[in-house]
C-alpha cells in the first residue's frame, strides 16, 4: 500500500538534527543473511520526497515486486522536507528513508542510528551550474554572484565545482535563493551564474539567451546521489524485510529499463507531475541496479566520491564530527544478493 501525504518536494533542505546517543549498527543478525532470507511479517514504512529519483518504489508496487519478494505491506510516505523525515526516523514512525548522500551523512554525524544499505540513483545532468555567455570556465567564477539554494544538492555541486577550480565559497558572491528562482534570476540578468536542477534547468536554458551548462553531476559521477537508509534497530531485527526492499528496487529498475515510457508516466503521476514535462529530467537521472551499486562500492564511490561529498557537506556545516564510509554504509544486503 502506498500513502502519499504531500505533492511538493523541498530538494534536500538543510536541517538541524537533534543530538542522539550513537547506536552501533550491525550487531549480529538473528539468522545468517543470504539471498534466500525471507522477510519478517508486518508492515514496512519508507519515507520519500516527491522526487523522480525515488520513483522505482512506485514501479515496484505497481508491478507487484514488493509482494513477490514476500513483503506483507509497504507504506511509501511522502514528506516535504528532510527535517520531517529525520524526525520520523528518530521516532520510529519510519523504518527507512530515501535521502541524498549528504543528508545521510548529516543524520549519521548527529547520532541518528541509521545505515545506508543500497544506492538508489545518481543525478548526472539533472543538477547543474548554468551561466551566461560571458562565463566560459570555472575560473571565471571568481568574484561573481552565484544564485543557489543553501543546504541542498545545489550547494554540494557548487562547492565541488569551486574546489575543482582551486577555489572555495569565499571566492564568490553567494546569492542564496530557492532553486526554483535561481534560473529565473539568471534569465533576468540579476546574476551571471545559477545552480539548480530539473525541471528548472530546462526552463532556464529554453528561455535564456546564450545560457550554457558549466558544470553538472557528470563532472564528478556519484556526487549527487540518493541512498536508502534504514534504522539500525530494523536492520538487526528485520533483516529479511530490508533485503526484500533492496531486491524489489533492483527488480523495478530492470523493469524500468525495459519499459521506460510506461514507467516514467507512472512515476510522474505518483509525484504529481506530467511525464512530458519531466522527460529531460528523467534523462538526467540514472537509477542503480544491484550490480551498479556493487560496482560503485567497489570503485570510485568509496575511494573518491564519498570523501568529496563528505568534505563539501562538512564545509557547508551539514556534517559535524568525524564519520567514515565504514561508519555509514552496510554492504551486507548488496553482498548477499550478489551471490544469488
Amino acid at each position: 500500500m502506498i500513502s502519499l501525504n504531500a505533492r511538493c518536494r523541498s530538494r534536500l533542505s538543510a536541517a538541524l538534527f537533534a543530538p542522539l546517543c550513537l547506536v552501533v549498527a550491525g550487531a549480529a543478525f538473528a539468522q545468517t543473511l543470504s539471498a534466500d532470507t525471507l522477510p519478517e511479517s508486518g508492515d514496512f514504512r519508507v519515507g520519500v520526497e516527491p522526487w523522480l529519483g525515488y520513483g522505482q518504489w512506485y514501479v515496484a508496487e505497481d508491478q507487484g515486486f514488493l509482494e513477490e519478494n514476500g513483503l506483507d505491506s509497504v507504506d511509501i510516505v511522502n514528506f516535504a522536507e528532510d527535517k520531517d523525515i529525520n524526525a520520523a526516523l528518530v521516532s520510529g514512525d519510519l523504518d527507512a528513508a530515501s535521502v541524498a548522500l549528504h543528508t545521510a551523512m548529516a543524520m549519521k554525524s548527529s547520532g541518528v542510528p541509521i545505515h545506508i544499505v543500497t544506492l538508489l540513483d545518481v543525478s548526472e545532468h539533472a543538477d547543474a551550474m548554468i551561466a551566461n555567455a560571458d562565463i566560459t570556465s570555472l575560473n571565471d567564477l571568481a568574484g561573481k554572484k552565484i544564485a543557489y539554494e543553501e543546504g541542498t544538492t545545489s550547494d554540494i555541486l557548487l562547492r565541488d565545482a569551486l574546489k575543482s577550480a582551486g577555489m572555495s565559497i569565499d571566492d564568490i558572491q553567494p546569492v542564496p535563493m530557492p532553486a526554483s528562482s535561481a534560473g529565473s534570476s539568471l534569465i533576468a540578468g540579476r546574476v551571471p551564474v545559477a545552480v539548480t536542477y530539473e525541471p528548472y534547468l530546462s526552463a532556464a536554458k529554453a528561455n535564456g539567451n546564450g545560457l550554457h551548462v558549466l558544470y553538472d553531476g557528470s563532472d564528478n559521477p556519484g556526487l549527487i546521489s540518493d541512498v536508502l537508509v534504514v534504522r539500525d534497530e530494523v536492520i538487526d531485527s528485520r533483516p529479511g524485510q530490508v533485503l526484500a526492499m533492496v531486491k524489489s528496487w533492483d527488480h523495478a529498475v530492470e523493469h524500468y529499463r525495459a519499459h521506460r515510457k510506461d514507467d516514467q508516466a507512472l512515476i510522474a503521476s505518483a509525484i504529481g507531475a506530467d511525464a512530458t514535462s519531466l522527460e529531460t529530467a528523467f534523462d538526467g537521472v540514472r537509477y542503480y541496479t544491484l550490480a551498479d551499486t556493487a560496482a560503485a562500492l567497489d570503485g570510485e564511490f568509496l575511494s573518491k566520491t564519498f570523501s568529496n561529498v563528505l568534505e563539501a557537506a562538512t564545509q557547508a556545516g551539514f556534517v559535524q564530527g568525524d564519520i567514515s564510509a565504514d561508519d555509514l554504509i552496510d554492504t551486507r544486503f548488496v553482498d548477499a544478493l550478489g551471490t544469488q
